[in-house]
């Protein structure tokens, strides 16, 4: 089917990752130009590269091909065939970055997906593992995607520059998604968060508790805020430490924000406190900005509901981000984008 229907063309290297995985759930090939044509290193990055070849592994007969100076990629996507894969994801970007398009992709495959993904599970780019585990999968169990075999799971803790992390992610096949009506976000009943650091000392992560908790407690009583100190080979390569915070509602919403220390060598030194204290003011500002879904997931939520059934689903979301607005729009107009 896919080498029948016209290939869709783009230009320039935003959203590639959207773009792969809508071609992917669609089977219609794209090719894209001009990546980061005028650029003193023109072409895909490294963690470009290895989001590809996560692809790759995960479908059968994917053709792709990328020139010389990789500033042009012609994908044509294979079937989505899952089983057991095992990544190693590159160190620029967290392993969050590939986690969010495998949580759009792996409810649609032939077989249910099991996966090891190496590389960094926390820093101050993309969703932490810890976010999208308490977020994300809520979501996805909103669409009819559970079971037994619904897991995420930290195996290590790794931080920038040098990762050294491990993530087990399984996720059942469900080839009809149920509509959802998310249109009451409700009260806020309850704070849970998570405080980590490796290859520091342990007292970070109470510190951070407690800068956080200095703010959350004038607003509820229900906080809780575990700590998570990995030593040895499960604290991963470089030091560092950070905060995620989820805010869970009367009706089953969850609302996330989180922080992480600068990478080793890179920027001025964040003390704990501040860092604690600042993941609290991000978590209300989310709150203050509402909806059913928060701005990690809004894509997500969107795209489900594109694949879902014929039925209505509905969403009550905050204000859009950038790049839900982009997702959003692909997703119904991709010849116009």
């Amino acid at each position: 089917m896919a080498t029948q229907a016209h290939s869709l063309s783009y230009a320039g290297c935003n959203f590639l990752r959207q773009r792969l995985v809508l071609s992917t759930l669609s089977g219609r090939p794209v090719k894209i130009r001009k990546i980061r044509a005028r650029d003193d290193n023109p072409g895909l990055r490294d963690f470009e590269a290895s989001f590809i070849r996560l692809l790759d592994k995960i479908t059968n007969g994917s053709r792709i091909e990328i020139n010389q100076t990789g500033t042009t990629l012609y994908y044509q996507p294979g079937l989505l065939y899952g089983g057991s894969v095992e990544h190693d994801c590159s160190v620029l970007r967290s392993i969050g970055y590939y986690l969010e398009s495998l949580l759009c992709l792996a409810p649609f495959m032939k077989h249910p997906l099991r996966i090891v993904l190496r590389g960094v599970t926390n820093d101050q780019v993309d969703p932490s593992v810890d976010v999208l585990r308490a977020t994300a999968l809520p979501l996805l169990k909103q669409f009819g995607i559970d079971g037994e075999s619904f897991e995420l799971k930290i195996v290590r803790r790794g931080m920038p520059p040098g990762g050294g992390g491990e993530v087990f992610f399984s996720c059942p096949v469900r080839k009809v998604l149920k509509p959802i009506h998310l249109i009451d976000p409700g009260k806020i009943k309850r704070i849970r968060g998570m405080a980590y650091s490796v290859r520091v000392s342990p007292q970070m992560a109470n510190r951070i508790v407690d800068s956080a908790r200095s703010i959350l407690n004038k607003f509820i009583p229900d906080i809780y805020i575990y700590t998570d100190h990995m030593k040895g080979v499960n604290s991963g390569k470089s030091p560092g430490f950070g905060l995620s915070l989820v805010a869970e509602t009367t009706n089953g919403t969850f609302l996330s924000a989180e922080l992480a220390s600068n990478p080793q060598g890179q920027g001025a030194a964040v003390l704990p406190e501040d860092l604690g204290r600042n993941c609290a003011k991000l978590l209300l500002e989310e709150i203050y900005r509402g909806g059913c879904v928060d701005s990690t997931n809004q894509s997500l939520a969107l795209l489900l509901m594109t694949l879902g059934q014929q039925d209505v689903s509905k969403v009550l979301l905050g204000p859009l981000s950038p790049y839900t607005i982009f997702a959003a729009f692909e997703e119904l107009f991709p010849d116009y984008v």
